[in-house]
Protein backbone atom coordinates (compact mmCIF):
# COMPACT_ATOMS: atom_id res chain seq x y z
CA UNK A 1 0.00 0.00 0.00
CA UNK A 2 1.08 3.21 -0.77
CA UNK A 3 0.37 7.08 -0.49
CA UNK A 4 -0.13 9.41 -2.88
CA UNK A 5 2.95 11.61 -4.09
CA UNK A 6 1.18 14.97 -2.68
CA UNK A 7 0.75 13.25 0.75
CA UNK A 8 4.23 11.77 0.85
CA UNK A 9 6.25 14.76 0.33
CA UNK A 10 4.34 16.54 3.19
CA UNK A 11 6.07 17.13 6.73
CA UNK A 12 3.71 15.30 8.85
CA UNK A 13 3.90 14.69 12.92
CA UNK A 14 1.19 12.22 14.40
CA UNK A 15 -0.62 12.83 18.12
CA UNK A 16 -1.94 10.00 20.70
CA UNK A 17 -3.00 10.80 23.69
CA UNK A 18 -0.63 8.25 25.23
CA UNK A 19 1.26 5.08 24.80
CA UNK A 20 0.74 2.96 27.42
CA UNK A 21 -0.52 -0.66 25.89
CA UNK A 22 -1.36 -1.96 22.52
CA UNK A 23 -4.93 -1.62 22.09
CA UNK A 24 -7.33 -0.47 19.54
CA UNK A 25 -6.16 3.21 18.99
CA UNK A 26 -2.58 2.05 18.92
CA UNK A 27 -3.10 0.17 16.18
CA UNK A 28 -4.99 2.52 14.02
CA UNK A 29 -1.86 4.79 15.13
CA UNK A 30 0.55 1.75 13.55
CA UNK A 31 -1.28 1.94 10.68
CA UNK A 32 -0.62 5.95 10.77
CA UNK A 33 2.97 5.33 11.31
CA UNK A 34 3.29 3.26 8.36
CA UNK A 35 1.84 5.56 6.09
CA UNK A 36 4.41 7.95 7.21
CA UNK A 37 7.25 6.60 8.28
CA UNK A 38 8.82 9.68 9.13
CA UNK A 39 6.51 11.04 11.06
CA UNK A 40 7.64 11.82 14.76
CA UNK A 41 4.49 10.87 17.64
CA UNK A 42 3.62 13.56 20.02
CA UNK A 43 1.85 12.10 22.84
CA UNK A 44 1.31 12.61 26.89
CA UNK A 45 3.10 9.64 28.20
CA UNK A 46 4.69 6.07 27.26
CA UNK A 47 5.78 3.33 28.87
CA UNK A 48 8.70 2.15 27.09
CA UNK A 49 8.50 -1.68 25.90
CA UNK A 50 4.63 -1.76 26.01
CA UNK A 51 4.29 -1.11 22.02
CA UNK A 52 5.12 -3.34 19.06
CA UNK A 53 8.89 -2.77 17.88
CA UNK A 54 7.57 -0.64 14.62
CA UNK A 55 6.13 2.33 17.15
CA UNK A 56 8.70 1.72 19.96
CA UNK A 57 11.82 2.35 17.46
CA UNK A 58 9.96 5.93 16.28
CA UNK A 59 10.72 9.41 17.49
CA UNK A 60 8.74 9.47 20.38
CA UNK A 61 7.83 12.85 22.44
CA UNK A 62 6.41 13.22 25.84
CA UNK A 63 4.93 15.62 27.74
CA UNK A 64 5.19 17.18 31.56
CA UNK A 65 3.50 14.32 32.20
CA UNK A 66 5.87 11.99 31.54
CA UNK A 67 8.32 12.98 34.15
CA UNK A 68 5.42 13.77 37.00
CA UNK A 69 5.31 11.25 39.87
CA UNK A 70 3.87 7.07 38.96
CA UNK A 71 2.95 8.66 35.86
CA UNK A 72 3.70 5.06 34.08
CA UNK A 73 1.09 3.05 36.32
CA UNK A 74 -0.86 6.39 37.64
CA UNK A 75 -1.21 8.73 34.47
CA UNK A 76 -4.62 8.93 34.82
CA UNK A 77 -4.31 10.95 37.87
CA UNK A 78 -2.96 13.56 36.17
CA UNK A 79 -5.92 14.36 34.12
CA UNK A 80 -6.89 17.51 35.18
CA UNK A 81 -3.31 18.22 33.21
CA UNK A 82 -3.79 17.07 29.88
CA UNK A 83 -5.34 20.35 28.40
CA UNK A 84 -2.67 22.15 29.60
CA UNK A 85 0.52 19.39 28.53
CA UNK A 86 -1.10 18.76 24.65
CA UNK A 87 -0.91 22.33 24.12
CA UNK A 88 2.27 22.61 24.78
CA UNK A 89 3.71 21.03 22.04
CA UNK A 90 5.19 22.60 19.17
CA UNK A 91 4.57 21.61 15.65
CA UNK A 92 6.35 24.47 14.05
CA UNK A 93 7.71 23.36 10.23
CA UNK A 94 4.92 20.73 10.11
CA UNK A 95 2.24 20.73 6.83
CA UNK A 96 -0.08 18.37 8.46
CA UNK A 97 -0.86 16.94 12.35
CA UNK A 98 -2.99 13.60 12.20
CA UNK A 99 -4.08 13.73 15.59
CA UNK A 100 -5.87 9.92 17.01
CA UNK A 101 -7.36 10.94 19.77
CA UNK A 102 -9.99 9.39 22.50
CA UNK A 103 -9.04 12.30 24.77
CA UNK A 104 -7.06 15.07 24.74
CA UNK A 105 -5.29 14.34 21.17
CA UNK A 106 -7.32 16.23 19.45
CA UNK A 107 -7.05 19.77 21.26
CA UNK A 108 -3.32 20.16 20.33
CA UNK A 109 -2.75 23.84 18.60
CA UNK A 110 -1.39 24.08 15.51
CA UNK A 111 0.34 27.19 13.95
CA UNK A 112 -0.92 29.04 10.89
CA UNK A 113 -0.77 27.26 8.01
CA UNK A 114 -0.81 23.57 9.41
CA UNK A 115 -3.54 21.42 8.83
CA UNK A 116 -4.96 19.35 11.70
CA UNK A 117 -7.10 16.64 10.86
CA UNK A 118 -8.17 14.65 13.93
CA UNK A 119 -9.32 10.94 13.99
CA UNK A 120 -12.13 10.68 16.66
CA UNK A 121 -11.98 6.75 18.52
CA UNK A 122 -14.69 8.50 21.01
CA UNK A 123 -15.31 12.33 21.74
CA UNK A 124 -13.95 12.69 25.44
CA UNK A 125 -16.80 10.55 27.76
CA UNK A 126 -14.16 10.83 30.41
CA UNK A 127 -15.49 13.96 31.86
CA UNK A 128 -19.21 13.34 30.84
CA UNK A 129 -21.35 9.92 31.29
CA UNK A 130 -18.01 8.36 32.90
CA UNK A 131 -16.52 10.45 34.48
CA UNK A 132 -16.98 9.14 37.84
CA UNK A 133 -16.63 5.53 36.70
CA UNK A 134 -12.77 6.14 35.44
CA UNK A 135 -11.62 9.16 37.70
CA UNK A 136 -14.01 9.37 40.75
CA UNK A 137 -14.51 7.60 44.18
CA UNK A 138 -15.18 4.31 42.55
CA UNK A 139 -11.99 4.40 40.24
CA UNK A 140 -8.72 5.47 40.52
CA UNK A 141 -8.86 8.24 43.65
CA UNK A 142 -6.21 9.74 42.35
CA UNK A 143 -8.05 13.02 42.31
CA UNK A 144 -9.27 13.74 45.49
CA UNK A 145 -6.71 16.06 46.05
CA UNK A 146 -8.16 18.29 43.04
CA UNK A 147 -12.20 17.94 43.78
CA UNK A 148 -13.73 15.68 41.56
CA UNK A 149 -16.72 18.11 40.48
CA UNK A 150 -13.87 21.32 39.99
CA UNK A 151 -12.11 19.11 37.72
CA UNK A 152 -14.93 17.39 36.07
CA UNK A 153 -16.32 21.29 35.36
CA UNK A 154 -12.45 22.98 33.79
CA UNK A 155 -12.28 19.74 31.59
CA UNK A 156 -15.83 20.05 30.14
CA UNK A 157 -15.13 23.64 29.56
CA UNK A 158 -11.90 23.22 27.88
CA UNK A 159 -13.77 20.11 25.28
CA UNK A 160 -16.38 22.55 24.61
CA UNK A 161 -13.66 24.87 23.89
CA UNK A 162 -11.42 23.18 21.68
CA UNK A 163 -13.68 21.76 19.29
CA UNK A 164 -12.90 24.20 16.33
CA UNK A 165 -8.66 23.41 16.54
CA UNK A 166 -8.99 20.55 13.74
CA UNK A 167 -9.68 21.58 10.28
CA UNK A 168 -11.10 17.81 9.85
CA UNK A 169 -13.35 15.09 11.56
CA UNK A 170 -12.75 11.71 10.77
CA UNK A 171 -14.99 9.12 12.86
CA UNK A 172 -13.85 5.46 13.35
CA UNK A 173 -17.74 4.81 13.24
CA UNK A 174 -21.53 5.62 12.12
CA UNK A 175 -22.21 6.21 15.90
CA UNK A 176 -19.06 8.20 17.10
CA UNK A 177 -19.84 10.24 14.17
CA UNK A 178 -23.21 10.61 15.49
CA UNK A 179 -21.65 11.55 19.11
CA UNK A 180 -19.23 13.96 17.33
CA UNK A 181 -22.15 16.02 15.83
CA UNK A 182 -24.24 15.79 18.94
CA UNK A 183 -21.33 17.10 21.14
CA UNK A 184 -19.03 18.88 18.63
CA UNK A 185 -21.53 20.40 16.28
CA UNK A 186 -19.71 19.11 13.85
CA UNK A 187 -19.68 16.83 10.56
CA UNK A 188 -17.48 14.11 10.83
CA UNK A 189 -16.65 11.47 7.84
CA UNK A 190 -16.27 7.81 9.11
CA UNK A 191 -13.38 5.52 8.20
CA UNK A 192 -13.35 2.64 9.87
CA UNK A 193 -10.77 0.72 12.12
CA UNK A 194 -8.29 -1.65 10.13
CA UNK A 195 -8.81 -5.12 10.29
CA UNK A 196 -6.15 -7.86 8.98
CA UNK A 197 -8.43 -10.10 6.91
CA UNK A 198 -5.39 -11.30 5.28
CA UNK A 199 -4.18 -12.49 8.78
CA UNK A 200 -8.11 -13.51 10.12
CA UNK A 201 -9.16 -15.90 7.34
CA UNK A 202 -10.97 -19.48 6.81
CA UNK A 203 -9.27 -22.49 7.50
CA UNK A 204 -10.62 -25.39 5.36
CA UNK A 205 -9.11 -28.10 7.66
CA UNK A 206 -10.68 -26.50 10.90
CA UNK A 207 -13.75 -28.43 12.49
CA UNK A 208 -16.28 -26.31 13.97
CA UNK A 209 -17.35 -27.32 17.44
CA UNK A 210 -20.66 -26.66 19.35
CA UNK A 211 -19.24 -23.98 21.53
CA UNK A 212 -19.55 -20.56 21.91
CA UNK A 213 -16.84 -17.69 22.12
CA UNK A 214 -16.18 -14.51 23.87
CA UNK A 215 -12.92 -12.61 23.11
CA UNK A 216 -12.55 -9.74 25.07
CA UNK A 217 -10.86 -7.74 27.76
CA UNK A 218 -12.74 -8.41 31.56
CA UNK A 219 -14.01 -5.66 32.35
CA UNK A 220 -17.59 -4.36 33.41
CA UNK A 221 -18.73 -2.52 30.30
CA UNK A 222 -17.88 -5.42 27.85
CA UNK A 223 -20.37 -7.31 29.61
CA UNK A 224 -19.07 -10.56 29.24
CA UNK A 225 -21.74 -11.48 32.47
CA UNK A 226 -24.45 -11.79 29.78
CA UNK A 227 -22.36 -14.07 28.18
CA UNK A 228 -21.73 -16.21 30.89
CA UNK A 229 -25.11 -15.99 32.16
CA UNK A 230 -26.60 -17.02 28.92
CA UNK A 231 -24.72 -19.73 28.31
CA UNK A 232 -26.37 -21.58 31.74
CA UNK A 233 -29.55 -20.33 30.56
CA UNK A 234 -29.51 -22.58 27.33
CA UNK A 235 -27.02 -24.91 28.58
CA UNK A 236 -24.32 -24.15 26.17
CA UNK A 237 -20.55 -24.77 26.25
CA UNK A 238 -18.78 -21.34 25.92
CA UNK A 239 -14.96 -20.19 25.74
CA UNK A 240 -13.78 -16.80 27.40
CA UNK A 241 -10.53 -15.50 25.69
CA UNK A 242 -8.97 -12.98 27.82
CA UNK A 243 -7.91 -10.84 31.10
CA UNK A 244 -9.05 -8.64 33.37
CA UNK A 245 -10.44 -7.10 36.74
CA UNK A 246 -13.60 -8.98 36.24
CA UNK A 247 -12.09 -12.40 36.43
CA UNK A 248 -12.52 -13.97 39.75
CA UNK A 249 -16.19 -12.36 39.36
CA UNK A 250 -17.20 -13.96 36.25
CA UNK A 251 -15.11 -17.53 37.46
CA UNK A 252 -17.58 -17.12 40.30
CA UNK A 253 -20.41 -16.69 38.34
CA UNK A 254 -19.85 -19.48 35.47
CA UNK A 255 -21.09 -22.88 35.26
CA UNK A 256 -18.89 -25.92 34.37
CA UNK A 257 -19.84 -25.37 30.40
CA UNK A 258 -17.79 -22.41 30.79
CA UNK A 259 -13.96 -22.43 30.27
CA UNK A 260 -11.53 -19.99 30.64
CA UNK A 261 -8.39 -19.33 28.63
CA UNK A 262 -6.76 -15.96 29.41
CA UNK A 263 -4.87 -14.46 27.11
CA UNK A 264 -3.84 -16.04 24.06
CA UNK A 265 -1.39 -15.07 20.85
CA UNK A 266 -3.19 -13.94 17.46
CA UNK A 267 -2.80 -16.81 16.41
CA UNK A 268 -4.20 -18.49 19.00
CA UNK A 269 -7.14 -16.44 18.89
CA UNK A 270 -7.59 -17.25 15.42
CA UNK A 271 -8.40 -20.74 16.14
CA UNK A 272 -10.69 -19.72 18.41
CA UNK A 273 -12.64 -17.44 16.31
CA UNK A 274 -11.87 -20.58 13.30
CA UNK A 275 -13.69 -23.72 15.50
CA UNK A 276 -16.48 -21.97 17.69
CA UNK A 277 -20.34 -22.43 16.29
CA UNK A 278 -21.04 -18.58 16.38
CA UNK A 279 -19.17 -15.46 18.11
CA UNK A 280 -20.57 -13.75 21.00
CA UNK A 281 -20.41 -9.71 21.50
CA UNK A 282 -22.87 -8.19 24.55
CA UNK A 283 -21.09 -5.16 25.25
CA UNK A 284 -21.91 -2.08 23.72
CA UNK A 285 -18.52 -0.87 22.22
CA UNK A 286 -17.56 2.47 20.01
CA UNK A 287 -16.50 0.18 16.75
CA UNK A 288 -15.45 -3.41 17.87
CA UNK A 289 -12.61 -4.82 16.15
CA UNK A 290 -13.13 -8.48 17.31
CA UNK A 291 -16.49 -9.08 15.51
CA UNK A 292 -14.76 -7.82 12.18
CA UNK A 293 -11.97 -10.77 13.07
CA UNK A 294 -14.43 -13.31 13.53
CA UNK A 295 -16.52 -12.81 10.25
CA UNK A 296 -13.26 -13.03 8.84
CA UNK A 297 -12.82 -16.61 9.63
CA UNK A 298 -15.90 -17.37 8.35
CA UNK A 299 -17.93 -17.03 11.73
CA UNK A 300 -20.76 -15.49 12.77
CA UNK A 301 -21.97 -12.78 15.23
CA UNK A 302 -24.33 -12.73 18.04
CA UNK A 303 -24.41 -8.92 19.07
CA UNK A 304 -25.78 -6.13 21.33
CA UNK A 305 -27.23 -4.33 18.36
CA UNK A 306 -26.35 -1.06 19.37
CA UNK A 307 -23.25 1.09 18.52
CA UNK A 308 -20.31 0.35 16.07
CA UNK A 309 -21.54 -3.04 15.73
CA UNK A 310 -24.62 -2.09 13.40
CA UNK A 311 -21.69 -0.72 10.98
CA UNK A 312 -19.88 -4.12 11.08
CA UNK A 313 -22.48 -6.80 11.28
CA UNK A 314 -25.81 -7.15 8.99
CA UNK A 315 -27.80 -8.87 11.32
CA UNK A 316 -31.46 -9.53 11.75
CA UNK A 317 -33.04 -8.63 15.44
CA UNK A 318 -33.69 -11.54 17.32
CA UNK A 319 -37.82 -12.42 16.42
CA UNK A 320 -37.72 -10.67 13.17
CA UNK A 321 -37.76 -12.56 9.86
CA UNK A 322 -34.73 -13.93 8.72
CA UNK A 323 -32.80 -12.59 5.61
CA UNK A 324 -30.42 -15.22 3.79
CA UNK A 325 -28.03 -12.15 3.74
CA UNK A 326 -27.76 -11.64 7.14
CA UNK A 327 -24.05 -12.50 8.48
CA UNK A 328 -25.45 -12.38 12.20
CA UNK A 329 -28.35 -12.03 14.89
CA UNK A 330 -28.88 -8.96 17.01
CA UNK A 331 -30.22 -8.81 20.76
CA UNK A 332 -32.15 -5.90 21.72
CA UNK A 333 -31.75 -5.46 25.56
CA UNK A 334 -28.59 -5.85 27.45
CA UNK A 335 -30.22 -8.49 29.96
CA UNK A 336 -29.04 -12.33 29.80
CA UNK A 337 -32.71 -13.66 29.30
CA UNK A 338 -32.39 -11.49 25.69
CA UNK A 339 -28.92 -12.64 24.64
CA UNK A 340 -30.35 -16.48 25.56
CA UNK A 341 -32.86 -15.61 23.29
CA UNK A 342 -31.05 -14.61 20.15
CA UNK A 343 -28.45 -17.76 20.93
CA UNK A 344 -31.80 -19.95 20.55
CA UNK A 345 -33.17 -17.87 17.40
CA UNK A 346 -29.47 -18.31 15.62
CA UNK A 347 -29.55 -21.86 15.96
CA UNK A 348 -32.74 -22.30 14.71
CA UNK A 349 -32.39 -19.47 11.92
CA UNK A 350 -28.47 -18.50 12.26
CA UNK A 351 -25.89 -17.84 9.07
CA UNK A 352 -24.30 -20.99 7.47
CA UNK A 353 -22.24 -18.93 4.70
CA UNK A 354 -18.55 -18.40 5.63
CA UNK A 355 -18.10 -16.97 1.93
CA UNK A 356 -20.52 -14.13 2.82
CA UNK A 357 -19.12 -13.30 6.42
CA UNK A 358 -15.19 -13.56 4.63
CA UNK A 359 -16.89 -10.79 2.41
CA UNK A 360 -18.60 -8.77 4.34
CA UNK A 361 -15.58 -8.53 6.72
CA UNK A 362 -13.33 -7.55 3.64
CA UNK A 363 -15.23 -4.23 3.75
CA UNK A 364 -13.03 -3.13 6.96
CA UNK A 365 -9.76 -4.44 5.36
CA UNK A 366 -6.22 -2.57 6.06
CA UNK A 367 -6.28 -1.38 2.27
CA UNK A 368 -10.07 -0.15 2.67
CA UNK A 369 -8.78 1.76 5.49
CA UNK A 370 -5.80 3.52 3.83
CA UNK A 371 -7.90 4.18 1.09
CA UNK A 372 -10.77 5.85 3.10
CA UNK A 373 -8.29 7.55 5.09
CA UNK A 374 -6.28 9.14 1.67
CA UNK A 375 -9.25 9.88 0.44
CA UNK A 376 -9.79 12.64 3.74
CA UNK A 377 -6.25 13.80 3.73
CA UNK A 378 -6.15 14.73 0.06
CA UNK A 379 -9.54 16.39 0.38
CA UNK A 380 -8.18 18.07 4.10
CA UNK A 381 -5.00 19.59 2.74
CA UNK A 382 -6.89 20.85 -0.80
CA UNK A 383 -9.53 22.41 1.36
CA UNK A 384 -7.20 24.22 3.29
CA UNK A 385 -3.98 24.16 1.51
Amino acid sequence: MEIPGDLRRLRVALVHDWLTGYRGGERVLMEFALMFPDAPVFTLAHVKGSLPPQLEGRDIRTSLIQDLPGAAKHYRRYLPLFPFAIEQFRFGGFDLVLSSSHCVARGVIVPPGCVHVSYIHTPMRYVWDLFDQYFGASGDGGLARWGVSAAAHYLRMWEEGSVHRADRYIANSTEVAQRIQRRYGKAAAVAHPPVDTEFFAPDPSAKRGDHYLVVSALAPYKRVDLAIAAAKKTGRSLRVVGDGPELKKLRRMAGPGVEFTGRLTNEEVRAEMRSCRAFLFPGLEDFGIAPVEAMACGTPVIAYGAGGVLDSVDGVFSGEEWRREATGVFFREQTADSLANAIRYFEDHGPNDPALMRYRARRFSREAFWNRMMDELSAAMGATG
